[in-house]
């Protein structure tokens, strides 16, 4: 097993009917972009009834279909937010938890000490999160997961992973192994990735790799680190 190789995205994932929701951080091969992702997978019709919106920078989860929103609190959220030179990315309302924690002078894991896994027994989402950080035209990120420390929700288990940026390198990491009931959470570090140079390429690969019945949205941001700016790319299955 050779612990450095770095995947192909969209080899991880085809085949997988469900990854549930993930998170990407890394540096484009060139060395030039900052590169995070974040999509969202969903089996029931609540969870299905979604689309990504962008306003000023921050990305938020909403409903396509208002009227058909059975239970908002787990799926209705800042997924995405900007902070002085941070950049937070998460797969639930711990985005907000983040922001006010670094705001008040906590760090990335000091923040998220007052959050668990989601309260969705008998699957017990982890919640993920990210957040990167910009110095001098280049940056590094931190990574967490939140999970149950066993099958009865009875006490939560805290991860948190940092990295300096590497060229080419990215880590991804989301909350599900595959389908099942429940659904088995994620194990292990992030897995190391493949982060190409064009946002395009990037984009279309993990979304053509995600399962066609239940992916629902994709959001790509890259953040040039010479001139401080963003191109982004979203993808949403209802139009």
């Amino acid at each position: 097993m050779d612990i450095y190789k770095i995947n192909d995205i969209g080899e991880l994932i085809s085949g997988n009917p469900y990854v549930g929701r993930g998170i990407v951080v890394g540096k484009s091969a060139d060395g030039k972009n900052a590169v995070s992702a974040y999509f969202i997978m969903g089996r029931s019709a609540n969870s299905r009834n979604r689309v990504f919106t962008e306003k000023e920078g921050t990305v938020f989860t909403e409903p396509f279909d208002a009227s058909k929103v059975e239970d908002p609190s787990l799926i209705i959220y800042a997924a995405i937010r900007e902070l002085e030179n941070k950049l937070i990315v998460t797969n639930g309302d711990q985005t907000d938890t983040i922001y006010d924690g670094v705001k008040a002078g906590k760090s990335f894991s000091e923040s998220l000490t007052s959050r668990c896994f989601e309260p969705d027994a008998p699957n017990l989402t982890p919640r993920i999160s990210a957040m990167l950080t910009f110095a001098e035209k280049d940056f590094s990120y931190e990574m967490s997961i939140l999970k149950s420390i066993d099958p009865e929700g009875s006490d939560c288990a805290r991860y948190t992973f940092s990295y300096p940026s590497k060229a080419g390198l990215g880590h991804f990491i989301h909350t599900y192994v595959t389908n099942g009931d429940p659904i088995p959470t994620f194990q292990g570090e992030p897995e190391r990735v493949q982060i190409p140079d064009d946002i395009d390429v990037f984009t279309n690969e993990l979304w053509n790799a995600l399962d066609a019945d239940n992916k629902i949205s994709l959001y790509v941001r890259y953040t040039d680190l010479e001139s401080g700016t963003a191109v982004s790319r979203m993808i949403n299955k209802n139009k």
